[in-house]
């Protein structure tokens, strides 16, 4: 093996679908600085389509499995005048809790999508392509026990024309990670 063609495990190509992937640390120009600053060892990082960025586009387009792909959504809500911000990782076949396990374990009465703009200002990532990996310190990361017990997931970069391929252990480990039970079965 050579750094020029390392090999990818065979499960974090199965993530990928028929997508090439490469060392994520090697290209730093597929990823904002926040993500680059916050990589797992092992990152695995694919060029894309921003066309194909969303996850059905992405399956369709790529092969991509559901069961391999994790989407990451920004809530929050409120209690005592204090804001509680919370990135939620769930596998594409599901959807996030929000209004049931997520707003529990925000302890507020009412969890909501965080608002476009502020989840791409204070995160400093694309809206579509915001990843758990380099969120802010102050945000909670909730990520779903499925997410954690995959072994390879793909997940956005931080920016629409790139995905990474990550352990699930990986974003177990993050900092502010909470590996709970937060989804439902998509539909």
């Amino acid at each position: 093996m050579t750094d020029a063609h390392p090999v990818v495990p065979p499960a974090a190509q199965r993530a990928a679908g028929t997508l090439d992937l490469s060392p994520a640390a090697a290209h730093p120009e597929l990823l904002p600085e926040v993500v680059r600053a916050a990589l797992p060892d092992g990152a695995w990082v694919t060029a894309i389509d921003p066309g194909v960025a969303d996850t059905a586009a992405l399956v369709e387009a790529a092969g991509v499995p559901l069961d391999a792909s994790a989407n990451c959504v920004v809530v929050a809500g409120k209690r005592e005048g204090a804001e509680r911000v919370a990135a939620c990782v769930v596998l594409a076949g599901t959807r996030a809790d929000v209004n049931g396990a997520v707003k529990k374990l925000l302890e507020v009465r009412k969890a909501s999508f965080l608002p476009v703009e502020r989840a791409v200002t204070e995160s400093g990532m694309e809206f579509g392509g915001i990843t758990p990996v380099g969120l802010p310190a102050h945000w909670r990361v909730l990520v779903d026990t499925r997410v954690a017990a995959t072994d390879w997931v793909l997940v956005g970069s931080g920016v629409r024309r790139s995905k990474l391929v990550v352990r699930g252990a990986d974003l177990a480990a993050l900092p502010n990670a909470e590996v709970v039970d937060i989804a439902l079965a998509a539909g």
